[in-house]
C-alpha cells in the first residue's frame, strides 16, 4: 500500500524512463543524422570537382578551377587567380549556380 502511494505521488517514474531515451532518439533522427549526411555528401562533392568546373566559395565568391591540388584550389575569378582550400568551396550554393547557368 505504501509502495502505491509513492507512485502515484510521483507520477509514474515508468513514464520518466522512457521519455528520455524517446527524446534522445527524436534529437538524433532530427538533428544529428541529417548534419552528418549532409557533411559526408559535402565531402564527397569537394573530392570529385575538378579543372573547370565552375563554383561558389562559401564566402559567396564565384568563379572556376583552374588548378587543383590535394588540399587547395587555385579559381579564376573576375579579378583574377585566388587560392582557396576544397573545404572552402560550398556544394549547396555551386549546384544552384549551375542549375541557373545557361549552358553554351
Amino acid at each position: 500500500m505504501m509502495i502505491t502511494a509513492i507512485i502515484l505521488q510521483t507520477g509514474g517514474g515508468m513514464g520518466n524512463l522512457f521519455l528520455i531515451p524517446a527524446m534522445l532518439l527524436v534529437f538524433y533522427l532530427f538533428m544529428i543524422r541529417p548534419q552528418m549526411k549532409k557533411q559526408k555528401n559535402e565531402k564527397r562533392f569537394q573530392s570529385e570537382i575538378k579543372k573547370g568546373t565552375k563554383i561558389i566559395t562559401t564566402s559567396g565568391i564565384h568563379g572556376k578551377i583552374v588548378d587543383l591540388t590535394d588540399d587547395a584550389c587555385v579559381i579564376e575569378t573576375g579579378a583574377g587567380k585566388i587560392k582557396f582550400e576544397r573545404s572552402a568551396i560550398s556544394m549547396e550554393l555551386s549546384k544552384k549556380y549551375l542549375k541557373t547557368t545557361p549552358k553554351k
